[in-house]
């Protein structure tokens, strides 16, 4: 079939991405494809302890004689709901969150939580106008930008920029430039922001929620590393709920990619449309995630796993691979990493770069390490931007030999760059 015969859906869907490119990078890496060194996807850490929990729980379901059910049923498309009861107790009894198993929605993991919201929220409504989510601060999550089954409906601002000490800045939401127009749907964030490690204080998030109940629209906040689970944040950061406010959860970050549970946390009439749609997109969402993580909800013990393990592991990942940064990249190359307040990642700037982070990328693949270049994350017109240009993104959830070789390989390959 040729391309001029696809939908406008599938031209949107197919036609290539970001986070396609990145995903098929990190599925070719993963699967042994020579020796490569995996600095771009999301990949989370094969952490020992978490690994030793998993295969607990898959003992546990053996023995109890769930594995059988787990494998072998249909469950309902809204999830399971004594995972459901679980995941409202865990948050009503930690957080004092006045919620219930009727606010909270699984889904098969948290992108396909995101196209649901995105697509049923804004777009093209019922009286013909057009609605869009509004991204207060980019960079933002590169799988956001694709997601749109029709023409693009994302409405983006530039941060604010401040460098914050040698060769560190931070990005800030320009609260002065936030118009909020008719058109918009929903405001989004993610907290700590994918890519940079950004987490937004907890003025800022105040400031959304006042803007979003003033407009009469929900502010989606995006929790995959954050808290309560799994809690990559490096810092103070207060988890909040209200009913105009949806708040999405993931098991992947906390070690569980490959089970695609997502939560989703919203008002009754949300998690109903969310389970419908689950119904006609897909029937319904793997039990497994939900079958190994509910006790552990339950209990209370995977607060435990991600404050005792799952974030401190992470935490020193990033202070090594910070240290290695500043050990190798010269400062004649002006590089500034956003300030890693937590996720996975550190956000390189490499102020003027006299070639486009996409170059860059290529030239680091030639030599077997895999980034994400800048540009994906910038998603909006902002070409014109040179800062859009000058940025990538490096996991360090590898090993550290190859996370450090992939640094020298980048801090050589941008040190030519300057030269040239």
């Amino acid at each position: 079939m040729s391309t001029r015969e696809w939908s406008r859906f599938g031209k949107n869907l197919a036609g290539g991405s970001g986070i396609a490119e990145l995903m098929r990078d990190l599925g070719e890496a993963m699967a042994g494809g020579g020796d490569v060194k995996m600095l771009g996807g999301g990949q989370p850490a094969h952490i020992a302890e978490m690994e030793r929990v998993w295969e607990r729980r898959w003992k546990e379901l053996e023995a109890n004689g769930e594995l059988r059910q787990t494998l072998g049923n249909y469950g309902p498309p809204a999830g399971s709901p004594s995972f459901r009861e679980a995941v409202a107790s865990l948050l009503a009894r930690e957080l004092d969150w006045e919620i219930g198993p009727e606010n909270v929605a699984v889904t098969s993991g948290g992108q396909t939580a995101f196209f649901f919201l995105f697509n049923a929220l804004a777009g093209r409504m019922a009286d013909g106008s057009r609605k869009k989510i509004l991204l207060p601060l980019v960079p933002e999550y590169i799988g956001y930008a694709d997601q749109s089954v029709g023409d693009p409906i994302f409405e983006t601002r530039r941060p604010l920029i401040e460098k914050t000490g040698p060769h560190e800045f931070k990005y800030g939401i320009d609260f002065d430039n936030l118009n909020v127009d008719d058109d918009i749907a929903a405001i989004c964030v993610s907290r700590p922001t994918n890519p940079s490690g950004n987490v937004l204080r907890d003025d800022e998030v105040a400031r959304l929620r006042a803007i979003a109940e003033e407009h009469h629209i929900p502010l989606i906040i995006d929790n995959a590393y954050g808290a309560p689970f799994p809690n990559i944040i490096f810092g103070e950061a207060t988890p909040v709920w209200d009913e105009n406010l949806i708040i999405t959860l993931s098991l992947s970050k906390i070690g569980l990619p490959g089970t695609r549970t997502g939560i989703v946390i919203a008002a009754p009439e949300v998690v109903t449309a969310i389970a419908e749609m689950t119904g006609v997109v897909g029937l319904a969402n793997g039990n497994i995630g939900q079958a190994v993580m509910e006790p552990l909800i339950r209990s209370g013990e995977i607060l435990k796993l991600s404050n005792e393990v799952v974030r401190p592991f992470y935490e020193e990942k990033s202070r090594l691979a910070l240290g290695w940064v500043h050990e190798l990249f010269p400062d004649g190359i002006n590089y500034h990493v956003h300030r890693s307040e937590g996720a996975l990642f550190l956000w390189i700037w490499f102020e003027g770069l006299p070639i486009t982070s996409r170059e860059l990328y290529e030239r680091c693949k030639a030599r077997g390490v895999l980034i994400v270049p800048g540009e994906y994350f910038f998603i909006g017109d902002h070409g014109d931007w040179p800062h859009a240009r000058e940025c990538l993104r490096v996991t360090f959830t590898m090993p550290g030999e190859t996370v450090r070789e992939g640094l020298r390989v980048i801090a050589e390959e941008v040190t030519k760059a300057f030269q040239d």
